[in-house]
């Protein structure tokens, strides 16, 4: 159970790593701006905004990545505490998401829902 946790801890992170290169790095292209709705004057407008926020997801990425090399390296307790923290941000910020804007319920579930399974089977693999 543990292994399948880390598993959809590690697709979470893959998400959030595509997430940064879309908020930071192709913010303006015109596939990004098709998936986040906005136009070409508000792409340009919120372009420092999205940088800051892509950053955002590419650290929680990075810290859920330290948590399963850290659980690979037997380090357990230590590894569940990152992914527990980078997990459970990336479901908070995937009900913040929604709770601010209901039409992006889609994209917060493609944000919490990995990390949400994921949390759910390491509370099972630490509690067996």
């Amino acid at each position: 159970m543990l292994v399948t946790s880390l598993a959809f801890v590690g697709l979470a992170a893959i998400v959030h790593v595509y997430i940064f290169v879309l908020e930071s790095l192709r913010w303006t292209a015109s596939s990004t701006r098709k998936t986040f709705g906005t136009t070409v004057e508000q792409a340009e407008t919120t372009k420092s905004l999205a940088f800051n926020q892509g950053f955002y997801n590419l650290f929680l990425a990075i810290v859920a990545a330290a948590g399963i090399i850290a659980v690979g390296c037997n380090q357990l307790a230590v590894g569940a505490a990152l992914v527990i923290a980078a997990a459970g941000s990336m479901v908070l910020a995937g009900l913040v998401l929604v709770v601010s804007d209901h039409t992006k319920l889609r994209a917060a579930l493609v944000q919490l829902t990995a990390p949400a399974i994921g949390l759910i089977l390491l509370a099972f693999a630490l509690a067996g």
